[in-house]
């Protein structure tokens, strides 16, 4: 590969550098970008930062008052409007969330004066674009790429909105990050499956994940449930254990840096979605060396997972089903050993060094 030249200039913005699938990718993003050549600059909006990141951070929340008022956000805007038009950027990249359909147009068409890419990471595509297809389209459909994380995104953008400059890129992974953090000892001394995920809202849905559990062999085989995340709804989920008379067998452990230890010693991962985008933990529990259990919600799983080669999928919704395949992974051996076998090997084209090449072809940087 040709390195591109020094010159070019890219910024990434997205709300933090921290907690969220998209902000990883936009952090994984920056350390590949930087090790091309390529001048980073990492706009975020929220003074949030807990990933490795290469390049300059600029943090427009450190510039956020108490009061947050008309005149501090005018300040913010003008702050980056001279900002990007200071650098003169080869592209501009947009992970944020855009919700807010006349302030992105606004965004979209005096703000970013140079080629820029928005990025749409879930299923739910109200988050990023109008439900007004008019708007949506004289808003985006000039715009140099719209990059979606899974093909079914891409094809309901595609098929509501008609716009024609939609395309998949998969988020990547850093493999040999992930293999480095998910070395450090833990201290559990128990056999477990693990759930991973923030428990702000009900889209995760760790009360079917624990009801499944309670259902299944595994408590009577002391094969414990630990569950990574925060959020408002813990205490409800904590009441639920304790209703079912299982407290001593599932592990409320909070947010944790480093996941990774917790599901390398894992014997599976449960995804219990009602929704998701591409869940990136899918993929970093595959690259920790476990198969993944999941129901076969929109969108991403069924473009990570092969049925019985490297976990099970799991109809939609379907709780009875979740259970049975947790005891099927205790149960058939044979099958569980072909799953774990094949994890880590399944998602090496999801690797930053893959996906990252799929972002150069794409700016035609690698010429």
């Amino acid at each position: 590969m040709i390195i591109p030249n020094k010159k070019t200039k890219i910024a990434l913005i997205g709300y933090r550098l921290g907690i969220g699938g998209a902000e990883r990718v936009m952090a994984n993003l920056s350390v590949f970008f930087e090790k091309q050549g390529i001048e980073v600059h990492n706009i975020i909006v929220i003074d949030e930062v807990s990933y490795n990141f290469s390049g300059k951070l600029i943090n427009l929340g450190k510039l956020k008052n108490k009061s947050n008022g008309l005149v501090n956000k005018l300040n913010r805007y003008l702050f980056l409007k001279n900002y990007l038009r200071e650098n003169n950027f080869n592209f501009i990249i947009d992970f944020r969330f855009r919700n807010k359909p006349f302030q992105e147009l606004l965004i979209s068409k005096f703000l970013y004066k140079t080629k820029t890419i928005f990025t749409v990471h879930s299923f739910l595509i109200d988050h990023y674009m109008s439900n007004w297809s008019f708007l949506t389209r004289f808003t985006y459909k000039d715009s140099f790429k719209i990059i979606t994380i899974t093909n079914k995104t891409r094809e309901l953008i595609v098929q509501k909105h008609q716009l024609a400059n939609v395309q998949t890129i998969y988020n990547p992974i850093n493999i040999e990050e992930i293999h480095s953090m998910s070395n450090e000892p833990i201290d559990l001394n128990f056999e477990y499956i693990i759930g991973v995920g923030q428990m702000e809202t009900e889209v995760k849905q760790f009360d079917k994940l624990i009801t499944a559990y309670s259902n299944s062999k595994l408590p009577d085989l002391n094969i414990h449930l630990v569950l990574l995340g925060e959020g408002i709804k813990m205490q409800e989920y904590i009441q639920m254990v304790e209703q079912i008379n299982i407290s001593d067998k599932v592990h409320f452990l909070g947010f944790q840096k480093n996941p990774y230890s917790y599901l390398k010693g894992a014997k599976f991962f449960v995804l219990s979605s009602l929704n998701e985008g591409m869940p990136n933990v899918i993929l970093e529990a595959l690259a920790c060396g476990i198969p993944v259990v999941s129901f076969d919600c929109l969108s991403g799983p069924n473009e990570m997972i092969n049925d019985k080669s490297n976990g099970l999928l799991v109809e939609n919704q379907k709780v009875e089903q979740l259970t049975v395949a947790m005891n099927l992974f205790i149960e058939n051996t044979d099958l569980y050993t072909i799953c774990k076998e094949n994890a880590l090997p399944s998602c090496q084209h999801f690797s930053i060094e893959t996906i990252g090449k799929q972002w150069l072809d794409l700016m035609k940087l690698n010429n």
